[in-house]
């Protein structure tokens, strides 16, 4: 097959379209070049299969994530520049992933137009999240934009040949908008194993930084609109007096922003900007406990990928996640750390304490994590589920 990926720029999809590509398909690779966040191995290599093409597409500027307005613009005109680049390479089937709903939509569109076949990756139900946000900020608006885009989604999912989701709690959603089950498969996300693999406590990045001798709860990725970065700040200002101890935060964007502005009240605070990707098994590695948090709101239909990237570290993992969500059950499954309910600063603050002095357990729940990647983050076996659902969206 001659097959179309596109995907915000993670990690774990384009381990997928080189999989692919190694079993003989012709894969294009694209991504969001145009959106900032942490970046997976998006430059080619020198192993690369000869049918494997990745690059980045790109608007001209950085899309605007937190203008609602302006970004409804940026995201349309992100995805016309996609839907032209479908067209023009005219493949077999198109995987869709992690955007928008007006880049899924302009992405559909073009593959309606060509008689091509499209499967929908949904990582997240956005439409959900989206109308409960605008409901909350901007009532009257809000919910006329709500409706809008939960009708978009709806209709998107139900024109797709295929519809991939990562957890079974998106299932009741589906069938309340008419999604035929058989047409939805689920397949848990990943991390790519191959690219983090575990590193020693002390490593460059961590000496570079002067984390060799601390004891450093770390944060790495999205600080965003589903995360409430007040969660790091009291944790920072909680063991402000003890020297040690390093609140280490590696993000950009809205919340890394809003920690900057705060961060005199807890000197022991630590922000730092996105790390390339290469570096990012000696980030993680640095930290004696790796932080993940989830506002309620996003409980059910949205799943911290870090998590994921966290197990392949062999480090334990304080979430303050929803108990509902996949990734508190992930850490619970793996017995890889601890969750406590996100509007419980308290909790969260208490579970860190109990941590920070439990060398012994730390290294075992760490050991459980790694252990757990090992056994789940089977890159053939997840290729095996993704061929063969492709095979089934190609139309001709």
């Amino acid at each position: 097959m001659k097959i179309f990926v596109h995907d915000s720029g993670h990690a774990f999809p384009i381990q997928l379209s080189r999989e692919l590509a190694r079993r003989g398909h012709e894969v294009l690779h694209r991504y969001a070049a145009s959106m900032a966040m942490p970046r997976g191995p998006m430059a080619p290599r020198p192993d690369d299969p000869a049918r494997f093409n990745v690059r980045g597409l790109s608007i001209g500027r950085a899309i605007e994530k937190y203008r609602y307005m302006q970004r409804v613009l940026d995201e349309r005109a992100y995805g016309r520049l996609l839907a032209r680049e479908i067209i023009a390479s005219r493949p077999d089937v198109v995987l869709g992933g992690t955007s928008a709903s007006d880049i899924q939509a302009a992405a559909q569109a073009a593959c309606r137009r060509l008689g091509i076949g499209f499967v929908f990756w949904a990582q997240d139900l956005n439409a959900i999240a989206i109308d409960r946000l605008l409901r909350r900020r901007v009532p009257v608006i809000g919910a006329l934009a709500g409706r809008y885009y939960l009708a978009l989604e709806q209709r998107l999912m139900r024109r797709s040949d295929a519809v991939v989701v990562i957890s079974e709690d998106f299932l009741p959603a589906l069938e309340s908008w008419g999604l035929s089950r058989d047409r939805v498969h689920i397949i848990e996300n990943w991390a790519p194993l191959d690219d983090l693999p575990p590193r020693p406590r002390d490593n460059e990045w961590a000496r570079e930084h002067g984390l060799t001798d601390k004891l450093v709860f770390l944060y790495s990725g999205t600080l965003g609109l589903k995360h409430n970065p007040d969660l790091l700040l009291q944790l920072a200002r909680h063991f402000a007096l003890r020297p040690e101890i390093r609140v280490v935060v590696v993000s950009e964007g809205l919340g890394a922003d809003w920690l900057r502005e705060r961060a005199s009240a807890a000197p022991n605070l630590v922000l730092l900007p996105y790390q390339p990707f290469e570096r990012l098994p000696e980030v993680i590695a640095s930290g004696d406990v790796l932080l993940a948090i989830l506002e309620p709101d996003a409980g059910a239909f949205s799943v911290p990928s870090k998590v994921l990237t966290y197990l392949c570290a062999g480090r334990p993992i304080l979430g303050a996640i929803p108990s509902e969500n996949l990734a508190a059950r992930v850490i619970a499954r793996a017995r890889a750390g601890s969750i406590v309910p996100p509007d419980r600063a308290d909790a969260f603050v208490a579970a860190a304490e109990r941590l920070a002095g439990a060398a012994e357990e730390r290294k075992a729940l760490g050991n459980n994590a790694l252990d757990y990647a090992h056994k789940t983050f089977d890159i053939r076996a997840i290729g095996d589920r993704f061929e063969a659902i492709l095979a089934s969206a190609r139309r001709s």
